[in-house]
């Protein structure tokens, strides 16, 4: 940042011009679909009528103004960090002496996966417990800006939110994220320890350590799990940290590839039956379509794992901290994740659950960050 005079943040208010919309519904209603999958089920990809279903909902049912007066709730800003203006939603509690705490969102989401986490943290049955949100979209997300050039991984995205709650005056403060979140987490513990009260992993990774460790078995599954997640799962991946460009044009020109490319992710990592709208209602998964489509940012969010995904020093990380997986999710083994993150305060292994848990069940989550901060207040 400058050295010379703190930079402004200027209030933001989301307002997707209507013309956006119609075009949005004219692209849905001229889309070109594909045959259909020759196979029962997911294995080759979103299936046809599935796709459909949710087009014609995305088209005809979901209301984006519903979605964009919950986002006008809440107080937002943009502000100049390291030549980018980052997005954020800064609720403060109504209860003082609340602990600020920031929370990252992962790919495929946006600040909008979150906002189940903002009663329950800002206004909890104890004051004590309360929490002043820092909500920011990730550089290249949602309404950040897009970086213009490379290095704009995980280390620098969490010296970026380190500035960030700098320049809001919190001098000490938590942290909490997912996906991509958990790692800027995990990296902000290492860039700004002498500011944090601790760190709330969900999804937490660490390297395998250079000394022989006891796993236990479920462990092991954990670990069998993750090399089946690369071999099905992982394709998305590969491509988007090769060739993010290539993908790009057609997520940004055809709304129908957007909403295929994420929502298939929200329905294989999440957790339930077969019926994605039991762990997530549509119209949240379309919360976050909705925001890629609107700011094009389908090549810029997909750039992180260009940047970072084979490129994560998983530094040891000093300050307090919780981890908690799902069975939906990926699961490093415990004692890695203990040689990284060294003051492990709590490990909380869920019997159910999966990669969204702010949209899954938030209250849980909440519940979960009052009682690992409580004692570092």
């Amino acid at each position: 940042m400058s050295t010379g005079a703190a930079p402004t943040p200027t209030p933001f208010r989301i307002e997707i011009p209507e013309t956006d919309l119609t075009d949005l519904r004219e692209r849905l209603s001229r889309t070109r679909w594909p045959e259909a999958e020759t196979v029962e089920g997911w294995s080759q990809g979103m299936p046809l009528a599935y796709t459909r279903e949710l087009a014609e909902y995305w088209r005809d049912g979901y209301e984006w103004r519903a979605t964009e007066r919950r986002l006008a709730e809440l107080p937002q800003y943009r502000l100049a960090i390291d030549g980018l203006a980052v997005h954020y939603a800064h609720v403060r509690s109504p209860h003082p002496g609340a602990l600020p705490l920031l929370v990252t969102h992962g790919w495929p989401g946006s600040i909008t996966d979150l906002l189940d986490l903002v009663e329950p943290l800002t206004r909890p049955e104890d004051p004590a417990d309360a929490f002043d949100l820092v909500l920011p979209s990730l550089p290249g997300y949602g309404f950040s800006d897009k970086p213009s050039g490379t290095g704009w991984g995980v280390d620098r995205m969490a010296k970026a939110f380190a500035q960030l709650m700098a320049a809001l005056g919190y001098e000490r403060y938590g942290a909490h994220g997912t996906d991509w979140g958990s790692f800027i987490t995990g990296a902000l513990g290492t860039a700004d320890p002498d500011h944090l009260a601790g760190i709330h992993l969900a999804m937490p990774f660490a390297a395998p350590p250079k000394e022989q460790v006891e796993l236990s078995e479920r462990d092991l599954a954990g670990l069998a799990k993750l090399k089946e997640f690369q071999q099905n799962e992982g394709g998305y991946a590969t491509i988007q940290a090769t060739r993010p460009q290539t993908l790009g044009y057609g997520l940004t020109d055809s709304p129908v590839g957007q909403l295929a490319w994420a929502a298939e992710k929200y329905w294989a990592w999440s957790d339930h039956d077969g019926d994605l709208d039991k762990a997530i209602a549509r119209d949240r998964v379309l919360d976050a379509v909705s925001v890629n489509w609107f700011t094009r940012t389908a090549v810029s969010s997909a750039r992180i794992y260009w940047e970072s995904y084979n490129n994560m020093a998983l530094a040891p990380v000093h300050v307090p901290t919780a981890c908690v997986t799902y069975p939906k999710d990926g699961r490093m083994p415990r004692a890695w994740c203990e040689r990284r993150f060294t003051d492990l305060r709590s490990w909380i292994d869920h019997e159910a659950g999966g990669h969204f848990p702010a949209l899954e069940d938030p209250r849980l989550l909440a519940e979960e960050l009052r009682a690992f901060f409580r004692p570092l207040r």
